[in-house]
């Protein structure tokens, strides 16, 4: 492949498995990939999201929380959703993007203890971080 593909991860809020996502397919993609993430909501970045992508060695400290109608105009080659809720109300891209869908737990829901809570963000983001290096794989490999 060698077109810059567009790529955009969607979830609810924006604030944790769609920017941790964001963060491992733009690592593993490198320059082969222009990778968004957006929400069809929008709920901030969630602080625990940034550490526990900062304890694998990805800063995601500098993205935003975007709604996804800010990307309107972007023809995407693929719109991945990584929850039930967003693909349920994914608006209609007029594009022919190949949507591929997985539903990740959101940690941000987790109860616990602070390590029970810790735990959970880990488990999530090993989960999306092998997703997103068998995506590009698949997908982006030459």
């Amino acid at each position: 492949m060698n077109q810059t593909i567009n790529l955009l991860v969607l979830c609810t809020g924006n604030s944790c498995r769609s920017q941790i996502a964001h963060g491992y397919l733009q690592r593993f993609a490198g320059e082969r990939a222009r990778v968004y993430s957006a929400g069809v909501e929008t709920h901030g970045l969630n602080p625990k999201a940034v550490a526990t992508m900062a304890e694998d060695g990805i800063d995601i400290a500098h993205h935003t929380s975007n709604h996804v109608d800010e990307y309107r105009g972007i023809d995407f080659d693929y719109v991945i959703t990584v929850c039930d809720h967003a693909r349920e109300r994914c608006p209609y891209f007029p594009t022919t993007a190949r949507r591929i869908h997985r539903n990740f737990p959101d940690p941000a829901r987790a109860e616990g203890t602070e390590e029970e809570v810790g735990a959970a963000f880990r488990a999530v983001r090993d989960q999306i971080k092998q997703f997103s290096r068998e995506f590009v794989e698949k997908e982006l490999s030459s």
